[in-house]
């Protein structure tokens, strides 16, 4: 099986920028980098050559360095279809269910609009490995910056029916913040109360809380667990409402807490 090899970039204050080895062909992706010297003092320790750039979306702090690392490396950049002409320097287009190679790995293309409307995921089914972006986030999910409630909703279900074990790979450190709501929505989810104790030990000795894997993410999440009745009721609903209209009153919540 063609599977990669994950390597995590700390950059600004809360951001990660991913680098996704693939060792029998040495291609290597760099997933949202915000900025370019990070991503190329990883490269030349590794001894990795930058082969391509996968861009969730536009926002600036995802795709800060894709000049940059054009210049340097000359790779490929792959991003939506739908957001071209907000991608700097894109050169390879996908849209929902396309798939690609980075090297011989598999990468299959998810279109997962709410945070904005050209929004992607990037799956890698041989490793088991989803690279989210803006929109999973550990326990928590992306604002609604362009996109819809109901789009943002299909979006985190069609993330959340991958397969358990999953590693998720998000673009931001928000796992504490994000927690302190989730038990705010789910005091009584024992799940959620252990991950929180692992979050706050790892990030208690400056460790990553990411990757997350999606089956964690099913037990303990709220906005995964939006057709929950325990999630329904503590935003005011009755069990068995719209799961898109309690999560869209679940996300509002979050954004003023």
């Amino acid at each position: 099986m063609a599977k990669i090899v994950v390597e995590q970039i700390p950059v600004l204050s809360d951001n990660y920028i991913t680098l996704a080895h693939h060792p029998a062909s040495g291609a290597t992706a760099a997933i949202d980098p915000a900025v370019a010297e990070p991503v190329l003092e990883r490269l030349k320790a590794k001894g990795w050559t930058l082969t391509h750039i996968l861009n969730t979306h536009h926002h600036g702090d995802h795709t800060g360095g894709n000049m940059d690392l054009i210049r340097h490396t000359g790779c490929a950049v792959v991003g939506a279809a739908k957001d071209s002409e907000r991608i700097p320097g894109i050169s390879m287009e996908v849209s929902e269910g396309d798939t690609f190679l980075l090297g011989g790995a598999a990468v299959m293309a998810l279109e997962t609009p709410g945070h904005t409307s050209g929004h992607m995921a990037y799956w890698f089914p041989d490793s088991h490995v989803l690279f989210a972006g803006d929109c999973l986030f550990s326990l928590g999910c992306g604002r609604l910056f362009e996109g819809t409630a109901e789009e943002m909703w299909a979006s985190l279900k069609k993330l959340r029916d991958l397969p358990p074990d999953t590693q998720v790979y998000c673009a931001h450190e928000y796992t504490q913040s994000n927690g302190r709501f989730a038990r705010m929505v789910e005091r009584d989810n024992q799940a959620l109360l252990t991950r929180l104790e692992q979050v706050d030990k790892l990030r208690a000795k400056g460790l990553p809380t990411i990757p997350t894997t999606i089956a964690d993410e099913r037990v303990a999440n709220p906005f995964l667990r939006a057709d929950t009745k325990s999630v329904a009721k503590a935003v005011g609903m009755e069990p068995g409402s719209d799961p898109a209209k309690v999560f869209a009153e679940l996300r509002r919540r979050k954004d003023v807490a």
